[in-house]
């Protein structure tokens, strides 16, 4: 793992073949002795498919030069991908934000987590991966742990930026 100027690089993952279980998927992502979670709010997550216009291969792959996309914290997502894209790069979906924080748990750290950008449902929400606060409906008993949850396009978060790879290799 890298530094990239104001974002943290990695230089490959590997996606495992789908379908993936987004839900068993999160639970084996390990904070300390916290399992991960898929937040109450996006019990729909199966709604949730990469964008038609990128290229995902079939089977397994590897990403290649994956950023967090810290430059583009308090972006919103609306503003972010433009911007993504114009350097060439591909934003992360869900199963490849899950695959990056599986392989990388030390990329999520609080106030420096990221939005999956590459994953919609044709509404406003896009999904992003944070450290609960163990507030809410997350329950106290999960402060701390990985969370998969959701943020509206056009808001910023001075601690979201959007997760993006040079490409994806079959």
């Amino acid at each position: 793992m890298t530094d990239a100027g104001t974002s943290v690089a990695v230089a490959e993952v590997v996606v495992p073949a789908g379908p993936v279980d987004v839900a068993a998927a999160m639970a084996q992502i390990r904070i300390g002795d916290k399992p991960g979670f898929v937040s109450a709010d996006l019990a729909d997550w199966g709604r949730f498919a990469p964008r038609p216009d990128l290229e995902i291969p079939t089977g397994s792959y590897r990403l290649v030069d994956v950023e967090r996309g810290d430059e583009y914290r308090n972006w919103s997502p609306d503003e972010a991908l433009p911007a993504i894209t114009e350097r060439g790069r591909t934003p992360l979906t869900i199963v490849e934000g899950i695959a990056l924080v599986t392989a990388h748990p030390d990329l999520l750290v609080a106030n420096r987590c990221f939005m999956l950008l590459g994953s919609r449902c044709g509404d406003k929400r896009v999904p992003a991966l944070w450290i609960s606060g163990g507030t809410g409906k997350d329950g106290r008993e999960r402060k701390g742990a990985a969370k998969l949850g959701w943020c509206w396009a056009g808001n910023r978060h001075t601690w979201l930026g959007h997760a993006s790879a040079a490409s994806r290799v079959p």
